[in-house]
Protein backbone atom coordinates (compact mmCIF):
# COMPACT_ATOMS: atom_id res chain seq x y z
CA UNK A 1 0.00 0.00 0.00
CA UNK A 2 1.36 3.41 -1.01
CA UNK A 3 2.15 5.92 1.75
CA UNK A 4 -0.10 8.92 2.31
CA UNK A 5 2.70 11.37 1.54
CA UNK A 6 5.92 10.70 -0.34
CA UNK A 7 8.70 13.24 -0.84
CA UNK A 8 11.19 12.25 -3.54
CA UNK A 9 14.51 14.03 -4.16
CA UNK A 10 13.17 17.48 -3.28
CA UNK A 11 15.55 20.33 -4.11
CA UNK A 12 15.02 24.04 -3.37
CA UNK A 13 17.35 26.95 -4.10
CA UNK A 14 17.27 30.72 -3.63
CA UNK A 15 18.92 32.96 -6.21
CA UNK A 16 20.46 35.97 -4.45
CA UNK A 17 22.89 38.70 -5.47
CA UNK A 18 25.59 36.87 -3.49
CA UNK A 19 25.00 33.54 -5.16
CA UNK A 20 22.74 30.49 -5.17
CA UNK A 21 21.63 29.34 -1.72
CA UNK A 22 21.13 25.57 -1.88
CA UNK A 23 18.56 25.31 0.88
CA UNK A 24 17.23 21.76 0.33
CA UNK A 25 19.40 19.19 -1.42
CA UNK A 26 17.52 16.14 -2.61
CA UNK A 27 15.66 14.95 0.48
CA UNK A 28 13.31 11.95 0.40
CA UNK A 29 10.96 10.42 2.96
CA UNK A 30 7.47 8.97 3.38
CA UNK A 31 4.63 9.52 5.82
CA UNK A 32 1.85 7.08 6.60
CA UNK A 33 -1.72 8.02 7.55
CA UNK A 34 -1.99 8.81 11.25
CA UNK A 35 1.80 8.76 11.74
CA UNK A 36 4.03 11.46 13.23
CA UNK A 37 7.36 12.44 11.70
CA UNK A 38 9.82 14.80 13.37
CA UNK A 39 12.09 17.11 11.35
CA UNK A 40 14.94 18.35 13.54
CA UNK A 41 18.10 20.36 13.05
CA UNK A 42 19.54 23.76 13.84
CA UNK A 43 18.26 26.98 12.29
CA UNK A 44 18.91 27.28 8.56
CA UNK A 45 19.18 23.55 7.86
CA UNK A 46 16.19 23.53 5.49
CA UNK A 47 13.40 22.17 7.69
CA UNK A 48 10.85 24.93 7.11
CA UNK A 49 11.85 25.56 3.50
CA UNK A 50 11.23 21.90 2.65
CA UNK A 51 7.63 21.93 3.88
CA UNK A 52 6.91 25.35 2.38
CA UNK A 53 8.06 23.89 -0.93
CA UNK A 54 5.65 20.97 -0.46
CA UNK A 55 2.83 23.50 -0.11
CA UNK A 56 4.15 25.59 -3.02
CA UNK A 57 4.59 28.59 -0.75
CA UNK A 58 8.19 29.37 -1.72
CA UNK A 59 8.36 32.97 -3.02
CA UNK A 60 9.42 32.95 -6.67
CA UNK A 61 11.72 34.80 -7.13
CA UNK A 62 14.10 34.46 -5.35
CA UNK A 63 13.19 30.86 -4.54
CA UNK A 64 12.77 28.01 -6.97
CA UNK A 65 11.90 24.32 -6.60
CA UNK A 66 14.73 22.80 -8.60
CA UNK A 67 13.54 19.22 -8.70
CA UNK A 68 11.78 16.33 -7.05
CA UNK A 69 8.23 15.18 -6.45
CA UNK A 70 5.77 15.50 -3.57
CA UNK A 71 3.09 12.83 -3.85
CA UNK A 72 -0.08 13.12 -1.77
CA UNK A 73 -2.07 9.92 -2.29
CA UNK A 74 -0.24 9.51 -5.60
CA UNK A 75 -0.80 13.07 -6.93
CA UNK A 76 2.29 15.19 -7.49
CA UNK A 77 1.58 18.49 -5.71
CA UNK A 78 4.40 20.20 -7.57
CA UNK A 79 2.66 19.68 -10.91
CA UNK A 80 -0.90 20.62 -9.96
CA UNK A 81 -2.46 23.81 -11.38
CA UNK A 82 -2.33 26.74 -8.96
CA UNK A 83 -6.11 26.75 -8.36
CA UNK A 84 -6.08 23.04 -7.49
CA UNK A 85 -3.17 23.51 -5.10
CA UNK A 86 -5.08 26.35 -3.43
CA UNK A 87 -7.94 23.92 -2.77
CA UNK A 88 -5.61 21.33 -1.24
CA UNK A 89 -4.00 23.78 1.20
CA UNK A 90 -6.14 23.80 4.32
CA UNK A 91 -8.49 21.06 3.22
CA UNK A 92 -5.96 18.23 2.84
CA UNK A 93 -2.70 19.69 4.13
CA UNK A 94 -2.74 22.36 6.85
CA UNK A 95 0.06 24.18 8.61
CA UNK A 96 0.55 25.72 12.05
CA UNK A 97 3.19 28.43 11.94
CA UNK A 98 5.74 29.36 14.59
CA UNK A 99 4.43 32.87 15.29
CA UNK A 100 0.63 33.16 15.19
CA UNK A 101 0.83 36.94 15.48
CA UNK A 102 2.34 37.13 11.99
CA UNK A 103 0.01 34.43 10.61
CA UNK A 104 -3.31 35.73 11.92
CA UNK A 105 -4.88 38.78 10.30
CA UNK A 106 -4.67 41.54 12.95
CA UNK A 107 -7.76 43.40 11.64
CA UNK A 108 -10.01 40.34 11.31
CA UNK A 109 -11.78 38.67 14.22
CA UNK A 110 -10.67 35.21 15.32
CA UNK A 111 -14.13 33.79 14.58
CA UNK A 112 -14.20 35.12 11.02
CA UNK A 113 -10.70 33.81 10.32
CA UNK A 114 -11.60 30.28 11.40
CA UNK A 115 -14.99 30.44 9.68
CA UNK A 116 -13.48 31.69 6.42
CA UNK A 117 -11.36 28.54 6.09
CA UNK A 118 -14.47 26.37 6.33
CA UNK A 119 -16.49 28.58 4.00
CA UNK A 120 -13.77 28.39 1.33
CA UNK A 121 -12.81 24.72 1.70
CA UNK A 122 -16.05 23.10 2.86
CA UNK A 123 -18.65 25.44 1.36
CA UNK A 124 -20.35 26.12 4.71
CA UNK A 125 -22.54 29.19 4.97
CA UNK A 126 -21.33 31.86 7.38
CA UNK A 127 -23.65 31.09 10.31
CA UNK A 128 -22.86 27.39 10.36
CA UNK A 129 -19.17 28.11 9.95
CA UNK A 130 -19.24 30.45 12.96
CA UNK A 131 -21.03 27.82 15.06
CA UNK A 132 -18.37 25.32 14.07
CA UNK A 133 -15.64 27.88 14.89
CA UNK A 134 -17.02 28.18 18.43
CA UNK A 135 -16.99 24.39 18.78
CA UNK A 136 -13.39 24.25 17.59
CA UNK A 137 -12.24 26.97 19.98
CA UNK A 138 -13.88 25.07 22.82
CA UNK A 139 -12.18 21.88 21.66
CA UNK A 140 -8.74 23.49 21.74
CA UNK A 141 -9.29 24.76 25.26
CA UNK A 142 -10.37 28.39 24.92
CA UNK A 143 -13.00 29.20 27.60
CA UNK A 144 -16.20 31.07 26.73
CA UNK A 145 -15.49 30.37 23.08
CA UNK A 146 -18.72 31.85 21.72
CA UNK A 147 -17.92 35.16 23.40
CA UNK A 148 -14.36 35.17 22.03
CA UNK A 149 -15.33 34.81 18.36
CA UNK A 150 -15.56 38.59 18.00
CA UNK A 151 -12.14 39.19 19.59
CA UNK A 152 -9.07 40.17 17.57
CA UNK A 153 -5.70 38.40 17.76
CA UNK A 154 -4.15 41.05 20.02
CA UNK A 155 -6.85 40.29 22.62
CA UNK A 156 -5.59 36.70 22.94
CA UNK A 157 -2.50 35.61 24.88
CA UNK A 158 0.33 33.89 23.01
CA UNK A 159 -0.85 30.43 24.01
CA UNK A 160 -4.46 31.24 23.09
CA UNK A 161 -3.40 32.58 19.67
CA UNK A 162 -1.56 29.33 19.02
CA UNK A 163 -4.66 27.37 20.04
CA UNK A 164 -6.73 29.48 17.64
CA UNK A 165 -4.22 28.70 14.88
CA UNK A 166 -4.59 24.99 15.65
CA UNK A 167 -8.38 25.30 15.53
CA UNK A 168 -8.10 26.94 12.12
CA UNK A 169 -5.66 24.31 10.87
CA UNK A 170 -7.85 21.34 11.85
CA UNK A 171 -11.17 22.99 10.92
CA UNK A 172 -11.36 21.13 7.61
CA UNK A 173 -9.99 17.86 9.04
CA UNK A 174 -6.83 17.71 6.88
CA UNK A 175 -5.04 14.47 6.19
CA UNK A 176 -1.64 16.01 6.96
CA UNK A 177 -0.90 18.63 9.63
CA UNK A 178 2.45 20.44 9.49
CA UNK A 179 3.52 22.10 12.75
CA UNK A 180 6.45 24.47 12.21
CA UNK A 181 7.99 25.03 15.67
CA UNK A 182 4.59 26.00 17.12
CA UNK A 183 5.79 25.99 20.75
CA UNK A 184 9.05 27.95 20.39
CA UNK A 185 7.77 31.29 21.71
CA UNK A 186 5.71 29.78 24.54
CA UNK A 187 6.64 29.00 28.15
CA UNK A 188 7.27 25.40 29.14
CA UNK A 189 3.84 24.79 30.68
CA UNK A 190 2.00 26.08 27.61
CA UNK A 191 4.36 24.12 25.35
CA UNK A 192 3.35 20.88 27.05
CA UNK A 193 -0.35 21.76 26.71
CA UNK A 194 0.03 22.48 22.98
CA UNK A 195 1.90 19.21 22.41
CA UNK A 196 -0.79 17.23 24.24
CA UNK A 197 -3.52 19.06 22.31
CA UNK A 198 -1.98 18.19 18.94
CA UNK A 199 -1.57 14.55 20.00
CA UNK A 200 -5.23 14.35 21.07
CA UNK A 201 -6.46 15.97 17.84
CA UNK A 202 -4.26 13.68 15.77
CA UNK A 203 -5.80 10.58 17.33
CA UNK A 204 -9.30 12.04 17.10
CA UNK A 205 -9.01 12.99 13.41
CA UNK A 206 -6.47 10.31 12.32
CA UNK A 207 -4.16 12.97 10.91
CA UNK A 208 -0.57 12.47 9.89
CA UNK A 209 1.69 15.07 11.51
CA UNK A 210 5.04 16.56 10.49
CA UNK A 211 6.48 18.35 13.53
CA UNK A 212 9.39 20.71 12.83
CA UNK A 213 11.58 21.71 15.75
CA UNK A 214 15.10 22.10 17.10
CA UNK A 215 13.86 20.78 20.47
CA UNK A 216 14.61 17.06 20.71
CA UNK A 217 12.73 16.86 24.00
CA UNK A 218 9.48 17.82 22.28
CA UNK A 219 10.08 15.34 19.46
CA UNK A 220 10.69 12.52 21.95
CA UNK A 221 7.11 12.97 23.22
CA UNK A 222 5.50 13.16 19.80
CA UNK A 223 7.16 11.38 16.93
CA UNK A 224 7.41 7.78 15.86
CA UNK A 225 10.14 8.57 13.31
CA UNK A 226 12.65 11.37 13.03
CA UNK A 227 14.63 12.97 10.19
CA UNK A 228 17.77 14.83 11.27
CA UNK A 229 18.65 17.59 8.78
CA UNK A 230 21.92 19.41 8.27
CA UNK A 231 22.82 21.88 5.50
CA UNK A 232 19.75 20.93 3.45
CA UNK A 233 20.37 17.18 3.67
CA UNK A 234 18.81 14.43 5.74
CA UNK A 235 21.87 13.02 7.50
CA UNK A 236 20.09 10.47 9.70
CA UNK A 237 16.60 8.99 9.83
CA UNK A 238 15.02 6.27 11.89
CA UNK A 239 12.53 5.22 14.57
CA UNK A 240 12.66 7.57 17.53
CA UNK A 241 13.80 5.14 20.23
CA UNK A 242 16.67 3.45 18.33
CA UNK A 243 17.87 6.81 17.05
CA UNK A 244 17.91 8.36 20.53
CA UNK A 245 19.49 5.26 22.08
CA UNK A 246 22.16 4.66 19.43
CA UNK A 247 22.60 7.64 17.06
CA UNK A 248 24.68 6.85 13.99
CA UNK A 249 25.67 10.26 12.65
CA UNK A 250 28.17 12.51 14.49
CA UNK A 251 25.81 15.48 14.12
CA UNK A 252 22.98 13.57 15.83
CA UNK A 253 25.41 12.50 18.55
CA UNK A 254 26.29 16.17 19.08
CA UNK A 255 22.65 17.25 19.23
CA UNK A 256 21.77 14.61 21.80
CA UNK A 257 24.90 15.27 23.85
CA UNK A 258 24.02 18.96 24.09
CA UNK A 259 20.69 18.28 25.80
CA UNK A 260 20.75 19.49 29.43
CA UNK A 261 19.95 17.05 32.21
CA UNK A 262 19.15 17.51 35.88
CA UNK A 263 22.18 15.47 36.92
CA UNK A 264 24.64 17.44 34.77
CA UNK A 265 26.88 20.25 35.96
CA UNK A 266 27.86 23.19 33.78
CA UNK A 267 31.14 21.41 33.03
CA UNK A 268 29.30 18.34 31.72
CA UNK A 269 27.39 20.20 28.99
CA UNK A 270 28.57 19.35 25.48
CA UNK A 271 28.36 21.38 22.30
CA UNK A 272 29.12 21.09 18.60
CA UNK A 273 32.21 23.07 17.70
CA UNK A 274 32.23 25.45 14.74
CA UNK A 275 29.35 26.95 12.77
CA UNK A 276 26.94 25.70 10.11
CA UNK A 277 28.32 25.97 6.56
CA UNK A 278 27.71 28.80 4.15
CA UNK A 279 24.79 27.48 2.08
CA UNK A 280 26.11 29.33 -0.98
CA UNK A 281 29.51 27.64 -0.67
CA UNK A 282 28.81 24.20 0.74
CA UNK A 283 31.98 22.18 1.34
CA UNK A 284 32.84 19.31 -0.92
CA UNK A 285 32.18 15.89 0.54
CA UNK A 286 30.13 15.57 3.71
CA UNK A 287 28.64 18.96 4.69
CA UNK A 288 29.39 18.25 8.37
CA UNK A 289 33.07 17.29 8.02
CA UNK A 290 34.57 20.69 9.04
CA UNK A 291 32.87 20.33 12.46
CA UNK A 292 33.17 16.56 12.87
CA UNK A 293 35.59 14.95 15.33
CA UNK A 294 35.35 11.64 13.44
CA UNK A 295 36.37 13.09 10.05
CA UNK A 296 38.84 11.43 7.71
CA UNK A 297 40.33 12.51 4.39
CA UNK A 298 37.52 10.76 2.54
CA UNK A 299 34.89 12.91 4.30
CA UNK A 300 36.32 16.08 2.74
CA UNK A 301 36.09 14.89 -0.86
CA UNK A 302 33.21 12.39 -1.09
CA UNK A 303 29.68 12.97 0.19
CA UNK A 304 28.08 9.88 1.77
CA UNK A 305 24.55 8.82 0.88
CA UNK A 306 22.04 7.49 3.39
CA UNK A 307 22.77 3.85 4.14
CA UNK A 308 20.78 1.46 6.35
CA UNK A 309 22.53 0.10 9.44
CA UNK A 310 19.48 -1.30 11.27
CA UNK A 311 15.86 -1.83 10.17
CA UNK A 312 14.58 1.59 9.10
CA UNK A 313 17.61 3.36 10.63
CA UNK A 314 19.82 5.12 8.08
CA UNK A 315 22.71 7.56 8.24
CA UNK A 316 24.89 9.41 5.74
CA UNK A 317 28.35 8.96 7.25
CA UNK A 318 31.55 7.13 6.32
CA UNK A 319 32.46 6.49 9.96
CA UNK A 320 29.36 4.98 11.57
CA UNK A 321 31.37 2.04 12.95
CA UNK A 322 33.72 4.44 14.74
CA UNK A 323 30.78 6.45 16.12
CA UNK A 324 29.15 3.30 17.52
CA UNK A 325 32.42 1.91 18.92
CA UNK A 326 33.28 5.13 20.73
CA UNK A 327 29.77 5.44 22.12
CA UNK A 328 29.82 1.82 23.28
CA UNK A 329 33.17 2.38 25.02
CA UNK A 330 31.80 5.50 26.72
CA UNK A 331 28.75 3.59 28.00
CA UNK A 332 30.99 0.80 29.37
CA UNK A 333 33.13 3.38 31.16
CA UNK A 334 30.06 5.02 32.66
CA UNK A 335 28.81 1.61 33.84
CA UNK A 336 32.14 0.88 35.45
Amino acid sequence: MAPLLEVQDLEVAFFTKDGVVRAVNGISYTLEAGDTLGLVGESGCGKSVSVLAMLRLIPEPPGRIMGGRVLLEGRDLLKLPAHRMHEIRGSQIAMIFQDPMTSLNPVMTIGNQIAEAMQVNLGLEHGKAMDRAAELLTRVGIPNASDRLSDYPHQFSGGMRQRAMIAMAVSCQPKVLIADEPTTALDVTIQAQIVDLVKDLQQELNMAVIWITHDLGVIARLARRINVMYAGYIVETGPIQPLFKAPLHPYTVGLLSSLPSLDLTDQDLSYIEGSPPDMIRLPEGCPFWPRCRYRTERCAVERPELDEYAPGHQAACWNVAEVLNQRSSALVSEGA
